[in-house]
């Protein structure tokens, strides 16, 4: 295996390629980000706000949105998937927990959002903690959905990728999910994302800034599967000792920095403080 691991399609292809690789997943993704979309604009027409200030249309916004990334990235790598496996029952199986997850956790936070009322850390009445609970339980499906492709690709990878390729994206999946999952249970225990003091927030993500937030370490444990082949797609070109010491290197740092702003934020402290 020692062609060229990762040659992206032209931006204007790469929903083609997409659709290619999985057609339902990615039909999932594009549906997940319209909705992300509508709800982006319904913050203008919709004042209301939650408790703690932020608009009822933020958080469906921004999970519509993650929910659509995490369907994409892995309808991509079901090119990765030889051709004759992308349609056995393992895999058919990890499909439909990915979309019945993921649409089960939209679903409620759209359905609380419409109510002007929190959908994560609501514990207010037996209704709202199984709710929660079943949230937490959803999350952990989804994100538990990387280990199957992480299996398949790493066992029979698709003809024609670099070993230290193939590494990077079973490292990466693997990685999505132990720190991706750890961390977002180890949040979803505590009363509420922020550690300390609250105040200022982070553009675009939110996150506080006077204090720690446990959603530094989350959004980044969740996303090592595209860090990570994005890493050894870099250095595809470079001789194989350096692509490997890349990879697992990459995958160590890559681990010691999430959990480093993990502790961070136990801790109380910022990441960007203001």
């Amino acid at each position: 295996m020692t062609a060229l691991a990762f040659d992206p399609p032209q931006p204007s292809r790469l929903l083609t390629e997409l659709d290619r690789r999985h057609r339902l997943l990615t039909r999932y993704g594009l549906l997940t980000l319209i909705l992300g979309g509508v709800a982006i604009l319904l913050q203008f027409g919709d004042p209301r706000t939650l408790a703690s200030g932020v608009g009822i249309w933020v958080k469906p916004a921004k999970f519509f949105i993650s929910v659509s990334v995490f369907a994409f990235t892995a309808a991509w790598f079901m090119g990765y998937v030889r051709p004759e496996r992308r349609d056995s029952r393992p895999i058919r199986a990890t499909v439909f927990a990915l979309i019945a997850s993921g649409t089960f956790e939209l679903a409620y936070i759209v359905f609380q959002a419409a109510q002007g009322l929190e959908s994560h850390f609501n514990k207010s009445t037996p209704f709202h903690a199984i709710m929660y609970a079943l949230m937490g339980l959803g999350a952990v499906i989804l994100t538990a959905t990387t280990l199957p492709l992480a299996w398949e690709i790493g066992r029979r990878p698709a003809a024609g990728l670099q070993r230290s390729f193939v590494a990077a994206v079973v490292l990466g999946l693997l990685l999505t999910f132990a720190l991706g999952g750890m961390l977002g249970g180890y949040m979803s225990s505590q009363a509420g994302h922020a550690v300390g003091q609250v105040g200022g927030s982070v553009p675009l993500f939110g996150w506080n800034r006077l204090g720690g937030d446990l959603r530094v370490a989350h959004f980044l444990g969740i996303h090592a599967e595209q860090a990570l082949p994005l890493l050894a797609a870099a250095v595809a070109g470079a001789p194989a000792r350096l692509r490997w010491a890349v990879v697992l290197g990459g995958g160590a740092v890559y681990a010691a920095l999430t959990l480093g702003t993990f502790y961070q934020a136990v801790a109380g402290r910022a990441l960007l403080p203001l």
